[in-house]
């Protein structure tokens, strides 16, 4: 008889947000699949827990989920948790979820909190429809691509994102969208809980040396607008945008090019000023 895998939601940050059922749960099971056991260790002390773990994260999970499979083939019952929230969601859970299906092996939700969700209930954004676009790369193409192809969104989006890189990101939102309504909220669940309503143009300025971003963010944009207009930049920032793209290695004429898509502001008064400085 095989064993089951169990898919257990952990606290964004108040452990009280633990379930009983996901106390008994991690009680109950032969061992844990945790994304860093340093961090889930914590979690099994303060509730009196202690079990075998071990770790599956995105680097080693094609070696750990074989020998997962192969303890659960053998009956063995198995909880997989993340370091907060939900499992499975924007994490490497879901190729072992994927794996026990694919060799007949059950698999049962234990549900907890989800940053995405919670983010957006309390942010007062427009919830009828959303997307949940995770974290964006840290490869520059590949973020600006990511960003361009859900420009025209119409949905509320949802973004991840580092307190370090959040400064770049907003930026790079702001070529990419427009100035657009947002909610920046942080440190869900915990004391310094915040959300802070802005718009992208403003949260590009709102961080600096002085006052940097703490705590994980939830980004929540909202969607496209058939009214939003690209002439809404002014030719400073055209110009600014076209430097941007210099900076990442494209020609003066290539940058010209792209700010000018991003913005509706003519090439050439882009490319003018550019070659003068």
């Amino acid at each position: 008889m095989t064993g089951k895998l169990y898919i257990v939601g952990t606290p964004i940050g108040n452990l009280s947000d633990l379930s009983s059922r996901a106390i008994e749960t991690l009680e109950s099971v032969d061992f844990i699949a945790a994304e860093d056991t340093r961090v889930t260790v914590k979690l099994l002390n303060h509730f009196g827990i202690s079990k075998p773990m071990l770790a599956y994260y995105e680097h080693n999970k094609m070696q750990r989920g074989g020998d997962i499979i192969s303890r659960l083939l053998s009956g063995e019952n198995c909880a997989l948790v993340s370091d907060a929230g939900m499992p499975a969601i924007s994490d490497p859970g879901e190729d072992l979820v994927r794996l026990c299906y694919e060799n007949g092996i059950p698999v049962e939700s234990v549900p907890g909190p989800s940053a995405l969700i919670t983010a957006l209930a309390i942010s007062g954004m427009k919830s009828g429809r959303f997307c949940f676009e995770g974290f964006l790369s840290v490869n520059k193409p590949s973020r600006k691509q990511h960003l361009a192809e859900v420009s025209k969104e119409k949905r509320t989006m949802i973004f991840y994102e580092a307190p370090h890189k959040l400064n770049a990101t907003l930026n790079d939102m702001y070529k990419a969208f427009g100035d657009r309504k947002i909610a920046l909220v942080r440190e869900l669940t915990k004391i310094h809980e915040q959300v802070i309503h802005t718009t992208l143009l403003n949260a590009t300025t709102m961080y600096n040396e002085e006052n940097r971003p703490r705590g994980e963010f939830v980004i929540i944009v909202d969607g496209y607008q058939e009214n939003d207009e690209k002439a809404e930049y002014t030719l400073d920032e055209a110009v600014q945008i076209a430097k941007d793209y210099i900076k990442d290695g494209n020609s003066a004429s290539a940058a010209a090019k792209m700010a000018s898509s991003d913005t509706g502001i003519k090439k050439g008064e882009i490319y003018k000023i550019l070659t003068n400085y």
